[in-house]
């Protein structure tokens, strides 16, 4: 077990010294960009080349190469890649897809506009993705799609999933917006189900500006998702018989294509991505090392012994175990790290999305995911390995659980609401 550098026990919250003196922006700083990604971007801006095709689809050679997969198509966003994915596998009025309460709206709320209701479904306590045996009850004669979350890098059960999908001849989009290049028990996210949509935007770990991405084996939905958004390239090329009497406008009525400046970003970043996960996920498998037996505090990540990882790790969060801290809320706990100088610490991941108006699922109890908030609390997202500033920020953590007893002296508890619908903050740090 790796060792923590002694510091004062005085929490800082009581006028103790911080843990962590400083924030260091380097050390959270992304995405990470080079003179070869703003000479990329100005070889296309300077021809005035944005609004094209022939970047973006290299790009999309290339992704789907990556990915191990025969199609790839870029989309504006992660968004509309998701959206596409659901057209794609025939998604449509009167359908049903299943979909886990905790997530970003993104991943089903388009369902809506293709005429078909998201069903809800729990979250496993421990991975914080669909819980497998929480959704063959939910299928229905409506039913079309399953939505699997691998929710902030971790990957969903697939092994359980597929089966249930299978005997109900279900179709499986993955969004793989949180995890891009993360694996399953050696098998790439996104490559397991029916078809993929993923987000590239700036705030996650695999980030080109703006974008998203579908990729897919099924040609059927490939082209049915190109014909969807994307008129000036739903033409002779399409195959599909069903398609082809409709070429020239887009089915959808949408206009989806992907910015060129950021399939030039795409590209530069496709050729490192890789390469700095694996320092990301070294840097957060120490923070998380460091923290092995402290009480309160449980690392939600995977056994990277069995072939999965987190891919780049996006946004990053703890299990909070407070019946280990005497019943201390996590709301108490991530103040009392806060005040060490962590400011990436909040109780809380994205509300349950059944507990919104807008999905109309009054009555609704989902075990796991209406307790969520209290279950959870965001940790810093390193960028880099650097062992002894990483170091101070487990002690942070480490202090305030092993001053339980004084924190419940004046413990508000938590508040009714934690986490929010847009929760993390998408955004450059430094």
């Amino acid at each position: 077990m790796k060792t923590l550098t002694p510091v004062a026990d005085e929490l800082a919250l009581f006028g103790g010294a911080p843990a962590v003196p400083r924030e260091p922006e380097d050390l959270f700083h992304w995405p990470i960009v080079t003179r070869e990604d703003e000479e990329a971007v100005l070889k296309v801006l300077r021809r005035g080349g944005m609004s094209g095709t022939d970047v973006t689809e290299e790009f999309e050679r290339q992704f789907a190469a990556w990915q191990g997969q025969k199609f790839a198509l870029g989309f504006n966003n992660g968004t509309s890649a998701l959206h596409a994915a659901m057209y794609g596998c025939g998604v449509g009025a009167g359908d049903e897809i299943i979909a886990p309460s905790v997530t970003y709206w993104a991943s089903c709320l388009q369902a809506h506009a293709l005429g078909a209701k998201v069903v809800f479904a729990d979250i496993d306590a421990q991975t914080l993705c669909i819980d497998p045996q929480d959704i063959a009850h939910r299928i229905t004669a409506r039913t079309k799609a399953i939505v699997v979350v691998h929710y902030i890098g971790h990957p969903a059960d697939m092994d359980a999933i597929l089966p249930v999908a299978r005997r109900h001849k279900l179709k499986v989009i993955e969004d793989v917006s949180h995890a891009q290049g993360g694996l399953y028990k050696g098998r790439k996210l996104g490559t397991m189900g029916d078809v993929a949509g993923i987000s590239l935007m700036s705030g996650k770990s695999f980030a080109i500006g703006e974008g998203g991405m579908l990729t897919t084996n099924d040609r059927e939905i490939y082209e049915r998702a190109l014909a969807f958004g994307h008129y000036e390239r739903f033409d002779d090329r399409v195959q599909s018989p069903a398609l082809r009497p409709y070429a020239g406008l887009p089915i959808g009525g949408y206009k989806y294509r992907m910015h060129q400046l950021s399939s030039a970003v795409g590209l530069v970043q496709l050729k490192y991505y890789d390469q700095r996960c694996v320092e990301i996920r070294k840097a957060m498998n120490y923070f998380w090392d460091l923290l092995d037996g402290v009480p309160g505090v449980k690392a939600h990540r995977v056994d990277e012994s069995t072939g999965s990882t987190m891919a780049g790790w996006y946004a990053p969060h703890g299990l909070y175990r407070g019946e280990e801290l005497g019943g201390l809320s996590a709301s108490r706990f991530t103040e009392a790290v806060r005040a060490e100088g962590v400011s990436a610490c909040a109780a809380g991941c994205n509300k349950p999305l059944h507990q919104h108006p807008l999905f109309r699922a009054e009555g609704l109890k989902l075990l796991v995911s209406d307790g969520i908030g209290k279950r959870t609390y965001s940790i810093p997202w390193f960028k880099h390995y650097q062992p002894a500033i990483i170091a101070q920020y487990a002690v942070a953590f480490r202090k305030a659980a092993l001053n339980a007893v004084r924190l419940r002296q004046d413990d508000p508890g938590d508040p009714a609401n934690l986490g929010g619908w847009h929760f993390f903050a998408h955004k450059t740090q430094g």
